[in-house]
């Protein structure tokens, strides 16, 4: 039996090792059951010298205890409880690297030979190629270590002595390259050899001087490519010694010919090797400090074969591989030498049977821009492959075509599935297959965006809209840790915040909007629902993982976009408002609805009389653009307003507290004036609105059976469908459960026809779609198939059908609810959460009339276990088991959890 505690962790990340800064916290379970704010003794040895020990209190994020690391150091540590007059058990030795930090850097800014951007020799956007960068030195006698620490303006990957380094995937990773660039450090200490060694950058325009959105316009971080390397040795004689990037490296035009992120990769293998030439010193325009990223890395998490491959009329193969992903395709079987092989890549195929990426294409008044997803190779000697490193894309399908005329065979094509290396946290299944398969799309969805950063799609724009991570935070965090990639996103937020205050759109923010003020796009940012998510994102961090820091990293920026949302509620009107009084009610300088917001979105489409499904956007875009979307932004404003007063309560900012728990109790005032009836329904009555308001807290206790019967009624009207869009999707359910209409909310989740989930599966889908009818009636695919904001709803399968979440009032998952609320037929669940306390576990199955439940509660952590027959039980850690008779109360019990 475990004594000792396990699973220590730095908030650091890292490619074979951690790496962090100079003052990482520490994290560990313990399998006794001690409170979490237990003392424990930490031991560490850094960089060999005579072992330290401090006492800490607590096992979450403790904070480092020890003098700030230096560049390089190495750490070696484990822990044990500090408990006087006993022989407590110490944990296993971990360990994790400083990287090289700050004013440390001391290699040169090195850049490729090339046309300057713009100038006639420059192919343009999208089509330039990538280059190498190259080093050389000699080395005598046998290196005891060697760590390369490297980054790049652009992305890069990096070989020693023509071995590839690391497994890291399009590095240094999509940042807001203005403030902020991340490092990578590796151990090449296996690679090197005596004599002659070479270091080689491949460098391509990635994501620093790329494309950008639908629209495929260029990235505005900057017109010069750069890096920078050093390789720094520890030798057998006891002496040391740095390689640098310097004058001495060379430039060239590497074999890829053509390198974007977003239209893809060309490779010639046969190419003849280009002459080289000086590499540039230190022309990049003022990069930013180098930092170390707190996310995993982007690795090749997965290797998938063909699950089919058909072959067209005209002689090119269709490759399906039965699951919509984000990655890449490797072939290893390219033809005789000369043999040119195109792939394309799409989400669909048409009624032929062909490729179809038509549903891709973007609008606008200027023009339509096809959608291309392409990768080219032309084959070399015998023996070559092709893996496609410096592009990505989002597939289930690739169109192969040779210009041989040949067709690959099955084993030589694999789908690569390209992510960031996130831990999985969570586990569900039940009796319906169906419900577990809903589950495994909305995950696929997230894993296909969660590349780097929190993308929208993995294919038309692929950029980090703030509104798609704010809506699927809540069930990321029951899927995955993705504490360290949303710190990392939720940087980039704050350096693309505008000086007004507004949030971004989509961060980081290629196109830079905070210095285009007078771009139309300008006008269409900082909307309600999207930039919420500078509030919103560090509070679900705070609340599944116990993070304050994280809340001290955001505050300011925090407040600086609830005081610009509430300045505009205070000296913006809607025209509709005005045209009815010309005079405001006092109550309506909280009203937030003088500004643009895009509104709740992908709402079910409506049709006319023919049946054609209506864009309102394409429809009449004016009338969209200028609607009265103040209800979405007032209840936003409100809950944000609330939220950070909750925050700065917790940081200790009472004066702040105070004054923001004022301000949302007014706004919530004014909503109730502006937007809900005596009656309790609301002016605008939709499902949507039903759904914020009773999930925000904004319906009178006396109103809501009122609300609730309404959204019902609607539900009703609609033919038991879905009616909400993109914002209050992800709360549809549960808000159906914890008002005591857990019935409603199983037959929406069982229902079939369009719109819903199941209609999803039913037409194949693999991952959640942008449209609630991604694939038509006559199988004509629409909008991205992989979005997943639609997918956070399936968090109900975790907090209801599982019937496992976190108190109202609790952080880290130190106390639970486990209350299963059964329906839909469904028989048996089960599920788990690992915790920063470690594993929860919940089973319960259905026996006659009996539920018989079991679970598993971790070390510092209490339940209270709601039974069917409202019997109540507060538990510690163990197992525990019990059973209950079920009863007509079932759909009622989940009212008990919020009390």
């Amino acid at each position: 039996m475990r004594t000792a505690p396990y699973d220590l962790v730095v908030d650091g990340g890292g490619d074979g090792f951690p790496v962090t800064g100079d003052a990482p916290r520490l994290s560990w379970k313990d399998p006794v059951d001690r409170d979490v704010r237990t003392p424990y003794r930490v031991e560490a040895v850094i960089d060999g010298a005579p072992p330290a020990v401090v006492v800490v209190t607590g096992r979450r994020l403790a904070a480092w205890p020890f003098a700030a690391l230096r560049s390089g150091q190495r750490v070696r540590w484990r822990v044990a409880a500090d408990e006087p007059g006993a022989d407590a058990a110490w944990s296993d030795w971990s360990g994790f690297e400083a990287g090289l930090l700050g004013e440390d850097w001391t290699a040169n800014w090195i850049s490729p030979v090339e046309a300057p951007v713009g100038s006639e020799g420059d192919p343009g956007y999208g089509k330039r190629p990538a280059h190498v960068l190259a080093g050389g030195f000699a080395l005598a006698g046998s290196v005891v270590s060697a760590r390369l620490y490297t980054t790049a303006l652009g992305v890069y990957t990096a070989t020693v002595n023509g071995a590839r380094v690391g497994t890291i995937e399009l590095a240094p990773g999509s940042t807001s390259y203005d403030r902020t660039l991340y490092a990578q450090a590796a151990d090449v200490t296996s690679l090197l050899q005596d004599g002659d060694n070479a270091i080689e950058l491949e460098l391509s325009d990635g994501w620093f001087r790329g494309q950008v959105g639908a629209f495929r316009l260029p990235a505005g971080w900057g017109t010069t490519l750069g890096a920078r390397a050093e390789l720094h040795l520890e030798l057998a004689d006891g002496s040391r010694r740095v390689v640098r990037s310097d004058e001495t490296w060379t430039s060239r035009p590497s074999a890829i010919t053509r390198a974007d992120l977003m239209d893809g990769q060309t490779l010639d293998l046969g190419a003849s090797a280009q002459p080289e030439t000086s590499a540039l010193l230190d022309v990049v325009d003022a990069p930013p400090a180098i930092d170390w990223s707190p996310a995993p890395p982007v690795r090749v998490v997965e290797t998938r074969t063909p699950v089919a491959l058909n072959r067209l009329a005209d002689g090119r193969v269709i490759a399906d591989f039965g699951q919509n992903a984000s990655g890449w395709i490797r072939l290893t079987d390219l033809g005789a030498p000369g043999t040119r092989t195109v792939i394309d890549y799409g989400e669909a195929l048409g009624r032929d049977g062909d490729l179809d990426t038509s549903h891709l294409d973007s609008e606008r008044p200027e023009g339509r821009k096809a959608f291309v997803q392409r990768d080219e190779v032309v084959a070399g000697e015998p023996g070559g492959e092709f893996e496609p490193r410096h592009t990505v894309h989002g597939f289930r399908y690739a169109r192969i075509a040779r210009s041989d005329g040949g067709a690959p065979a099955a084993a030589s094509v694999q789908m690569r599935i390209v992510q960031t290396d996130l831990a999985r946290t969570g586990a569900f299944a039940c009796s319906d297959d169906d419900l577990n398969r809903l589950h495994g799309i909305a995950d696929w969805s997230f894993r296909g965006n969660a590349v780097d950063v929190p993308t929208d799609c993995p294919t038309r724009e692929r950029l980090a809209w703030t509104g798609d991570y704010q809506v699927f935070a809540p069930m990321a965090t029951r899927l995955y840790d993705v504490l360290g990639f949303s710190r990392k996103w939720l940087r980039a937020v704050r350096d693309d915040q505008l000086d007004d205050g507004r949030i971004a759109n989509f961060s980081p923010d290629g196109r830079r909007i905070k210095h285009h003020l007078d771009d139309q796009f300008a006008m269409m940012t900082g909307s309600s629902g999207w930039g919420d998510a500078i509030v919103a994102v560090p509070w679900e961090l705070y609340l599944a993982y116990g993070d304050e820091q994280v809340l001290a990293e955001n505050v300011d920026a925090m407040i600086r976009w609830v005081e610009w949302a509430l300045e505009r509620a205070r000296t913006t009107r809607h025209f509709a408002r005005m045209q009815a009084s010309a005079e405001p009610e006092p109550f309506e300088q909280y009203l937030w609805d003088g500004t643009f917001h895009w509104g709740e979105w992908t709402e079910p489409k409506q049709r006319d009389a023919d049946g054609n499904r209506i864009d309102p956007i394409k429809h009449n875009p004016m009338a969209w653009f200028m609607a009265d979307k103040g209800e979405v932004g007032t209840a936003y404003l409100h809950r944000s307003t609330a939220t950070l007063a909750r925050i700065a309560g917790i940081l200790g900012r009472d004066e702040d507290a105070a004054r923001y728990a004022a301000t949302a109790e007014r706004i919530a005032d004014a909503w109730r004036q502006a937007y809900l009836r005596p009656d309790g329904t609301t002016v605008t009555d939709t499902q949507a609105a039903y759904v914020r308001a009773l999930e925000f807290g904004l319906v009178p206790a006396e109103l809501r059976v009122a609300a609730l019967e309404r959204l019902v009624g609607l539900i009703r009207e609609a033919g038991t469908h879905v009616g909400t869009g993109f914002l209050a999707t992800g709360d549809l359910l549960q808000v159906l459960a914890d008002h005591g209409r857990a019935d409603v909310a199983y037959e929406v989740l069982q229902q079939r026809s369009a719109p819903s989930w199941r209609y999803m599966l039913d037409r194949g889908a693999t991952t959640i779609w942008e449209d609630w009818e991604g694939i038509d009636e006559h199988g004509d695919a629409h909008e991205s198939l992989n979005h997943y904001s639609k997918g956070a709803a399936m968090r109900f399968l975790h907090t209801h059908t599982l019937g496992l979440r976190q108190e109202a009032d609790s952080i880290g998952w130190e106390r639970v609810v486990i209350a299963p609320v059964p329906g839909g037929g469904i028989t048996w669940a089960r599920g788990s959460h690992e915790s920063p306390q470690g594993t929860i576990a919940v089973e319960w199955r259905l026996e006659g009339e009996r539920l018989q439940l079991t679970a598993d509660i971790p070390s510092g952590t209490t339940a209270r276990v709601i039974l069917p027959d409202g019997a109540e039980h507060l538990i510690g850690a163990g197992r525990f088991e019990a059973s209950a008779t079920i009863s007509d109360t079932t759909y009622a019990l989940n009212e008990r959890t919020n009390a």
